[in-house]
């Protein structure tokens, strides 16, 4: 029997499949039910900060909520997951369950974090993964300030709590891999790629704005790769996965490319949570073909610097594979 065990932010998992902060994660029952169907851990559904505004006008239009929040908003439900009932989910969750349970926090007032920190720990949290992706439209903001109101941000909530902290981030950031060494100089324990958020669109017929929020495409997978792959080598934080999981296949190639773990969301919501048990069989399945005893015996082995041709992690594969298709 193949060994799926793997460490995630200095804790022990059963396997490397977590399910992500989102509805699937945001009761007891859901979370037990992760657990039945073989879920190495949860990540319960996002604590936001736009959630306990009892005026949803001060954060301005849905386009500027996140995904998770504004399942919340369209429903009106502005106080309906406050920090006591999140707090008491995660006690209780600690109490039924045996997997970790990691609390996710999204705020936009910086008084916020070190607060919520503080009671998701005292609850029972065995990590808190930051939920951040600050949409910048104003021209006098340049991306360094950004990146310091990122760093500012995990070193408040480090100051504040003893558990290990990882942060999930969109895939706009300038330079990644210098932001993300920056993050891990600071403490960060884990990198989570990439963030999905609310899109705006707009309505031909009335001439309005409206929200939308597509589930991840099995396509989406590469951009995550890539930068798994590209970042392995260079940070000595975890790496977990996310956005564009939806076969065994994608699961292996990120463990190939050097992820600790993947989370997983949207293809649950399509095949139902018989979707972890299926993936993690064939994982085992192709370990036992390649002879491999462990994750940790393949774990990065197509990381970028271990790769030999690195220009295939690179663009400069564009002009070839525009050749290939005309």
């Amino acid at each position: 029997m193949r060994s799926l065990q793997v460490s995630y932010l200095g804790l022990p998992l059963k396997n490397p499949v977590i399910v992500a902060s989102s509805g699937l994660t945001k009761s007891l029952g859901k979370i037990k039910a992760c657990e039945d169907a073989g879920a190495g851990a949860v990540v319960v559904k996002s604590l936001f900060e736009e959630v306990l505004v009892k005026d949803a006008e001060n954060w301005g239009n849905a386009s500027n909520v996140h995904a998770e929040a504004y399942d919340y908003l369209r429903a009106e439900a502005t106080l309906q997951y406050g920090p006591d009932e999140y707090a008491a989910l995660i006690s209780k969750a600690k109490e039924t369950t045996e997997i970790p349970i990691i609390a996710s926090l999204n705020c936009v007032t910086p008084k916020w974090w070190p607060d919520f920190a503080r009671k998701v720990e005292k609850a029972g949290a065995d990590a808190i993964e930051l939920n951040i992706f600050p949409l910048i439209g104003d021209i006098s903001k340049n991306s360094a300030a950004l990146e310091d109101w990122y760093c500012q941000i995990l070193e408040t909530v480090q100051k504040a709590v003893h558990i290990p902290v990882s942060m999930k981030i969109g895939h706009n950031i300038t330079a990644l891999p210098a932001f993300a060494a920056r993050l891990t100089g600071l403490g960060l324990k884990g990198l989570v790629l990439f963030n999905r958020f609310v899109e705006t669109e707009i309505d031909i017929e009335t001439l309005q704005l409206k929200t939308t929020f597509p589930f991840s495409h099995s396509d989406d997978i590469y951009e995550t790769l890539r930068w798994i792959a590209i970042l392995r080598d260079n940070i000595v934080c975890d790496l977990s996965a996310t956005t564009g999981i939806h076969t065994s296949e994608a699961l292996i190639q990120l463990l190939l490319a050097g992820a600790n773990t993947v989370q997983l969301a949207s293809v649950l919501y399509k095949k139902g949570f018989k979707k972890i048990k299926e993936m993690l069989q064939d994982l085992e399945e192709w370990m036992e073909i390649h002879e491999f005893d462990s994750i940790d015996d393949f774990r990065g082995r197509l990381s970028f610097k271990k790769t030999e041709n690195t220009d295939l992690y690179l663009r400069t594969q564009f002009l070839e594979k525009t050749r290939q298709v005309e």
